[in-house]
């Protein structure tokens, strides 16, 4: 934990995603969803592809979902693989258009 802690401070982004999964089990240190989404915000906004996902998941609990897909796009852009499938339950819910799911899905390809 501590070396994780130093190395986000330091702005490693994998370490902030390790912070983040810490926090949201209680893997060492006591459960904090608040200090979790803020070290999935700073990985996501490093470039990490899996917490850019996990950022739909709680705008998607919190009901934003434009907000949800726009996170899913990019993750889709970085290369997270499971962003392809929650966009295209995304595009049959209607929340996002064909030419936004096309331009995620051949950013992905590339």
């Amino acid at each position: 934990f501590e070396y994780s802690k130093k190395a986000a401070g330091l702005g490693h982004v994998e370490a902030h995603a390790e912070l983040a999964a810490m926090y949201l089990d209680g893997q060492g240190v006591e459960k904090d969803e608040k200090k979790s989404i803020h070290h999935t915000e700073e990985a996501a906004i490093g470039g990490h592809p899996t917490a850019r996902c996990n950022l739909a998941y709680y705008e998607e609990r919190n009901g934003d979902m434009k907000r949800a897909a726009r996170h899913l796009i990019i993750a889709a852009n970085l290369g997270e693989d499971a962003s392809i499938k929650l966009l295209l339950k995304a595009f049959k819910g209607g929340l996002i258009d064909k030419d936004d799911l096309a331009t995620a899905l051949r950013a992905h390809q590339a």
